[in-house]
């Protein structure tokens, strides 16, 4: 069965230019949507891909929405944010198709007796629950998971299969851990004795607050005597590595593969391009924007974008400029004299 556009405006806002009664199934592409679903512009580059779209609706912007008034037949929903619009239609939709785990424990899990698991709680087959963990209402710990002793898993919050969740750290409310994530491995922290490291015991814990998105393989490691902290909101995509005593602010984003150093102090709503490099120690202020690929060896006491590589070149030509950097400083020496001599020779021309 489909759903009124009407009960989707009801629920979701927005203005509603068409028949009320029309039923969609489902959201998908400008260039893939059927006549049994919506779409969205949120580009107004596509504005005449979406003119095309055989979509039963489509999901625009004020601007938009006079220039697609004028040839698209279908209903329309105006909105400041399409793209938003699109993310909580998306969750609509998915949600009537979801899988809905199971409340209980699995034959096959392994709970320990001094364990607290909720009665509405899911805990997957071969999933182990250790001592003194508290798995909150409605969460779900997917099969092959480990919880260890004294963890907190809070009230919704979903474990995909085989995460693994280290002792004493927690999470708030309605968070997602993908698949292989490891939470609360110990962090790298070692002294050097004459050439030889000796381990510095990780006895800190990973505090990640409520509704904090973490990718597939990824790793937060534990504080060494302190904590690593995830603030609210924050999104972590796959393979991220987050060092021991990092803090991450409240809804930050951070795209594939960056790495943050132990120690560093990232501000609130900052986002990360893919393979970004953080070095430890550092603070970022709040709304720092890195691009992807960039190194940050200073801290950021300001807002705004930062880059820190250089344009793709053919290997030749990055050659060739590789080797104009490295003897910038003679450079400089060879100007700085010739400027010299040209001032003397100025002067005695003067006289």
């Amino acid at each position: 069965m489909g759903t009124r556009l009407g009960e989707l405006v009801e629920r979701l806002g927005g203005q509603l230019v068409g028949d009320p009664n029309l039923e969609v199934i489902g959201i998908a592409p400008l260039t893939d949507a059927g006549v049994s679903h919506i779409s969205f512009l949120s580009n107004s580059k596509l504005r005449a891909q979406a003119l095309h779209s055989q979509a039963a609706a489509l999901i625009v912007a004020a601007a938009d929405d006079e220039f697609i008034a004028a040839g698209y037949a279908g209903a329309r929903i105006v909105t400041p944010n399409p793209y938003v619009y699109f993310a909580r239609a998306a969750q609509f939709f998915a949600a009537q198709h979801a899988h809905v785990a199971p409340a209980g424990i699995h034959p096959a899990a392994s709970v320990d007796a001094m364990a607290t698991v909720d009665a509405s709680a899911s805990v997957g087959a071969r999933a182990v629950v250790e001592a003194g963990a508290v798995v909150g209402p409605g969460a779900v710990i997917g099969a092959g998971c480990y919880v260890g002793r004294d963890a907190v898993i809070g009230e919704g919050t979903e474990l995909f299969a085989n995460v693994t969740f280290h002792a004493r750290c927690q999470i708030g409310a309605r968070g997602i851990i993908h698949s292989g994530a490891v939470i609360g491995t110990d962090g790298f922290g070692f002294a050097n004795e004459g050439g030889v490291y000796i381990k510095i015991p990780q006895t800190g814990r990973v505090m990640i607050g409520d509704d904090v998105d973490i990718g597939a393989n990824t790793t937060i490691d534990r504080g060494a005597l302190a904590d690593t902290v995830i603030e609210d909101g924050v999104k972590l995509d796959n393979q991220i590595q987050i060092g021991h005593n990092c803090h991450i602010g409240a809804h930050t984003a951070m795209a594939g593969c960056v790495g943050v150093a132990g120690s560093a102090k990232i501000g609130k709503y900052c986002t990360f391009g893919g393979a970004a490099m953080v070095l430890g120690h550092l603070t970022i202020a709040d709304r720092v924007h890195i691009s992807s690929g960039s190194m940050v060896s200073r801290s950021i006491l300001e807002p705004g974008q930062y880059t820190g590589f250089y344009p793709l070149a053919k290997n030749a030509e990055w050659e060739k400029s590789a080797a104009i950097v490295r003897n910038l400083a003679s450079m400089r020496e060879k100007l700085r004299a010739l400027e010299k001599t040209i001032k003397t020779l100025t002067t005695q021309d003067t006289k």
